[in-house]
């Protein structure tokens, strides 16, 4: 790859990640497999090992639809192997509250407790762009109010 490929290539497989972290915000989970290959795997922070986009898509689906989630994603790295394969490397800040809060001017209440993680995604670029292959996703801090 040239630069300028280089660029566009970096800036598409953020663009993925990113998307993926909005879809979760937004319990918009079929737009979130959408952004998987049909055969990966994610492993989400616990240990819990899905495969294929419908394991991930079950494991979204049963969650609270109360519960709302903000991640923060920061410190995005992007790399690529001499085999075409990306890695996306980021830091999580997650933030959590539910529906049934007051919203206020000022937002709702966030749950007192917050998350900081990491996800580690491995992209191949596909016929329809790039999308994640495996995900890997584990928390290191808990901040708790």
């Amino acid at each position: 790859m040239d630069f300028l490929q280089l660029l566009q290539a970096e800036k598409a497989c953020r663009d993925v990640v990113l998307s993926a972290a909005q879809a979760v915000d937004q319990q918009q989970y079929e737009a979130l497999v959408a952004l998987f290959t049909e055969d990966a795997t994610l492993v989400r922070p616990g240990g819990a090992l899905l495969k294929g986009r419908s394991e991930i898509l079950a494991a979204y689906m049963s969650k609270d639809p109360n519960r709302i989630t903000h991640h923060l994603v920061c410190n995005h790295q992007v790399t690529f192997s001499d085999s075409g394969m990306a890695e996306s490397r980021c830091k999580v800040l997650l933030y959590a509250s539910h529906k049934h809060r007051d919203l206020t001017s000022q937002g709702r209440l966030a749950d007192p407790t917050h998350q900081v993680g990491v996800i580690v995604d491995t992209l191949s670029l596909t016929e329809q762009g790039w999308k994640i292959q495996n995900r890997n996703a584990w928390f290191e801090l808990l901040i708790q109010g």
